[in-house]
């Protein structure tokens, strides 16, 4: 029987890295890419192999398209096929919409959007040369679905990735490709400063959960996605957030800074 890979990108820490362990805790080969973090990438390659698991890591820089993106197609020919892909690197940047300059704005669209297109597009294709169909996971964010004050690109940015996984579920669902976006709420990791074990109850009072999310907890989501169990479920985008996007508390901030 043949062992699926899955690649997750950025799974050199956070939510990336925690997908890439629960995909391999589901039998999964793993392909890992890192942008600026090596230390991190061959830190989670450990972690994979000490699991059973074939892992190898590669540098992704989608800052640089479309010669960034080939190293995914470089992975894949080492791994030798791929049945999923998490289109988890993205960047934030953070400006007022009268302060946003447009090469901040185009260097978000570029990893966000852009490198998501073209990491899908080779990932697909490679899945429609195998026959076996495939998935393709977008990290979003709910800032697909509620604008982040202050962060025009950033917001902008992740809507159009929730319309490209509409487009790609449409258009790959004869090749039995199956797209799906996550899109995490306030998660714990380094980039909101917190790690999994500093989430405690009534931390985050502002949402109806009062608390952070963990990484495991969208990472099982992905794992899910992942599934036979998830084989008719194609263009969904689904929230992970304890309830933020029923308040969205960062717009009542702004309100009342």
């Amino acid at each position: 029987m043949t062992t699926k890979v899955a690649v997750v990108t950025a799974s050199d820490s956070g939510i990336g890295k925690q997908c890439a362990l629960q995909l391999a805790q589901k039998g999964f080969s793993l392909g890992v890419t890192w942008h600026s973090d090596e230390q991190g990438a061959r830190q989670t390659v450990q972690e994979l192999t000490s699991l059973g698991c074939q892992a190898q890591a590669i540098q992704l820089d989608l800052s640089h398209l479309p010669q960034g993106a080939q190293a995914l197609d470089m992975l894949i020919q080492r791994l030798g096929r791929i049945d999923v892909l998490v289109n988890n690197a993205g960047r934030m940047t953070k400006s007022s919409i009268l302060d946003v300059t447009l090469e901040d704005w185009r260097e978000t669209f570029c990893v966000d959007v852009e490198g998501a297109l073209l990491c899908s597009q080779i990932a697909a294709r490679h899945m429609i040369a195998q026959g076996d169909g495939g998935r393709i996971i977008n990290i979003t964010s709910v800032h697909e679905h509620t604008p982040l004050p202050q962060a025009s690109a950033y917001t902008a940015a992740k809507h159009a990735l929730g319309g490209l996984t509409k487009s790609l579920a449409l258009e790959l669902v004869k090749h039995n490709i199956l797209v799906n976006s996550v899109a995490p709420g306030a998660i714990a990791t380094a980039m909101n400063n917190m790690q999994d074990d500093e989430v405690k109850p009534g931390s985050m009072p502002n949402i109806p959960m009062a608390r952070p999310g963990k990484t495991e907890e969208i990472a099982g989501l992905v794992a899910w996605l992942s599934s036979d169990e998830a084989s008719y479920v194609t263009g969904q985008s689904l929230i992970v957030d304890g309830g933020f996007t029923l308040v969205n508390p960062q717009f009542l901030n702004e309100q009342q800074a």
